[in-house]
């Protein structure tokens, strides 16, 4: 046993990224081992000790007994960290261990194995939504996942929007600002042929799913929750792909999905951390039956052990003011030298700093010539001391100082207008209704969009993640009224910064509203610099399917189903003519209209990449040569 002991830790002593302050990572060990990670295998192997007890050989292959080598590694003989054969841990254990370090402890629901497809286009019609599972259909999966072809392309810029009309587009470029139309699950996979791995920071603000007639999210409600986590888990796994590594995401949701969502999130995002931000967006409150409503979440998915979230800003009359003279011990010029020099004061206002002073100059307090006051580190008995921060760290901070005329001399005072972000956000710009609800009626009369975000709330929670970053990609892929497009350009209004958003939203106010509401900005503001692309999906099925939807009667169906024979895909094994026309018309209008819908191949609404340069979808030369650009091949 004690060789065993000794081969092992020697062994793993030469495995650097096993080691901490001279000390082996039995956690890290355990988990390589896990994956069966080959450099841990080839490392074990060296040893003939080791080889043969941990590793059976058939067939001359030698087979790794991993539950064997985790129990050994597991036991406290081995690198004891306890007084017991626990860690000095609390929690739910199996036979094997904690169930919290275990990855077969996850989330379940109905139909997690499945892809549902979210194909909704309008914002009053249910839709009975196919579950695609993932092991019965993946050639579907995988069709229905190919990049998507766009078309419909605008350019919105000044100039566009003084015409009143969009300009064309001839090719997309990496800082342009996107807006799609068009199933969201299938935006992002089409993305992410150009934008995995760089997109910095995601917002969303996905269908909350109330228990109420105000629920947007209407597929399959017998299953309400699993169809919702199912619905956005497939959208989180491809979103997270779409990440860069330092990148974070921001999803806001309320207290109907919270929990199930924070779960998902752990599970998805195991290398992350996340926290929960409560924002009271409607101080009135919303009456429950024991609770009135004021708050919703901001979960933030950041990764772990990284400083990502940036300094919250605080209003004027908040701001401590302190003497930016130090006191005290170790307060006085000969402490720091290089904290002894001028502040220069203008009509009330600092404008600079002088040069350190040799050791042997002694001013007074505050000096004025021609109007300019220099202030010394000096207190009010004569004792010479330092400023708290060093000359060369001066500029750094003069935001952050303001001077104060007090009996007959100036004071200089420091004074933080930033500190730590807080888990509670309460500010009347949070309101949804004034910032939210108004704001949209202001810019865009005729949108009938319900429950607009505050601009101000989506505007905070990207400045905490891309603040600091004005080159940043913003994605928000449940774009809604174009609340994150605007705060996107609300954040570059104020530093100068040039980040970029893209938005895709698939309900069809994305036209009316989504789209109107950048272009009024842009109008509003007067904005010379921002401008962004609109295209939508090009459809094939799902036009049709909107086309049978939006039928008034029997007669304007009938050449829709002629047409569904002649253009249509329809689903295999599905044939037409398998319903008479007398049995097809004896039918209520709804029923047919699903029997059309029903026949549709789900995997030809929309026209995959792949398939553009078939003539049968009519994509112009222009088109085609957008969407080569874009998805990086040469025309």
């Amino acid at each position: 046993m004690q060789n065993l002991l000794h081969d092992l830790e020697t062994l793993l002593q030469q495995d650097q990224s096993l080691i901490s302050d001279g000390h082996i990572l039995k956690n890290a060990v355990i988990e390589r081992a896990a994956k069966m990670d080959a450099g841990l295998l080839r490392l074990l192997m060296q040893s003939e000790t080791i080889r043969r007890h941990f590793f059976a050989e058939v067939d001359g292959i030698l087979i790794f007994d991993k539950a064997k080598f985790q129990d050994f590694v597991s036991n406290k003989a081995f690198l004891p960290d306890s007084y017991t054969a626990f860690k000095n841990r609390i929690g739910l254990t199996d036979a094997r261990g904690y169930l919290k370090e275990s990855r077969d402890v996850v989330l379940a629901w109905p139909y997690k194995d499945c892809v549902l497809e979210g194909g909704q286009t309008k914002e009053d019609k249910a839709r009975q939504e196919v579950f695609w599972n993932t092991t019965l259909a993946p050639d579907d999966i995988s069709r229905l996942f190919e990049p998507k072809v766009l078309s419909g392309f605008e350019r919105w810029d000044a100039g566009a929007v003084a015409a009143g009309a969009p300009k064309p587009v001839g090719r997309i470029a990496d800082d342009d600002n996107l807006l799609i139309k068009g199933n969201n699950l299938l935006v992002l996979h089409s993305l992410m042929v150009r934008y995995a791995g760089k997109i910095d920071c995601i917002y969303i603000d996905p269908p909350y799913n109330p228990p109420s007639k105000s629920n947007t999210f209407l597929y399959n409600n017998r299953f309400n929750h699993s169809s919702w986590l199912t619905f956005m888990k497939n959208r989180l796994e491809v979103a997270k792909l779409l990440l860069k590594r330092t990148g974070s995401m921001v999803v806001a949701i309320d207290e109907n999905e919270f929990f199930y969502l924070g779960a998902l999130l752990i599970e998805l995002f195991p290398d992350h951390e996340i926290h929960s931000i409560s924002v009271v967006h409607n101080p009135r409150g919303v009456q429950g039956t024991n609770f009135s409503y004021i708050n919703e979440y901001a979960l933030f998915v950041i990764p772990r052990a990284q400083k990502t979230i940036g300094a919250r800003l605080i209003s004027e009359d908040e701001v401590d003011w302190t003497s930016f003279r130090n006191w005290g011990t170790e307060s006085e010029r000969k402490d720091a030298k290089n904290c002894f020099y001028s502040v220069k004061i203008k009509d009330g206002s600092i404008i600079g700093f002088g040069d350190v002073l040799p050791d042997d100059e002694h001013p007074p307090q505050t000096v004025e010539v021609n109007g300019v006051y220099e202030v010394y580190p000096i207190d009010t008995k004569g004792v010479e001391r330092k400023w708290r921060y060093a000359r060369q760290s001066a500029g750094e901070i003069k935001n952050l100082l303001r001077a104060v005329w007090r009996k007959g001399h100036y004071e200089i005072e420091l004074g933080k207008d930033f500190g730590m972000m807080r888990t509670v956000w309460q500010d009347s710009r949070y309101d949804a209704n004034g910032y939210g609800t108004q704001l949209l009626k202001e810019l865009v009369p005729g949108c009938e969009f319900t429950f607009p975000k505050s601009l101000w709330t989506v505007h905070d929670c990207i400045q905490a993640v891309v603040g600091q970053n004005k080159s940043a990609r913003i994605l928000d892929f449940f774009a809604g009224s174009g609340t994150t497009g605007h705060a996107v350009i609300e954040l570059n209004k104020a530093d100068g910064g040039k980040r970029r958003f893209i938005m895709t939203e698939q309900l069809d106010y994305v036209q009316t509203c989504t789209k109107q509401r950048i272009i009024e900005v842009v109008k509003r503001d007067a904005l010379k610099d921002v401008s962004f692309v609109y295209s939508e999906l090009a459809q094939w099925n799902a036009r049709l399917a909107d086309d049978i939807r939006d039928a008034p009667d029997a007669a304007a169906l009938s050449p829709l189903r002629d047409r569904l024979r002649t253009k249509g895909y329809v689903r295999p094994g599905v044939k037409l003519d398998g319903l008479t026309d007398a049995e097809f018309d004896a039918l209520p209008l709804d029923s047919q209209k699903r029997v059309l819908i029903d026949c549709l191949d789900a995997n030809h609404l929309y026209v995959n990449y792949g398939d553009m340069a078939d003539e049968a979808y009519g994509i112009s030369d222009e088109d085609m040569r957008v969407n080569r650009a874009f998805y990086g091949e040469k025309a």
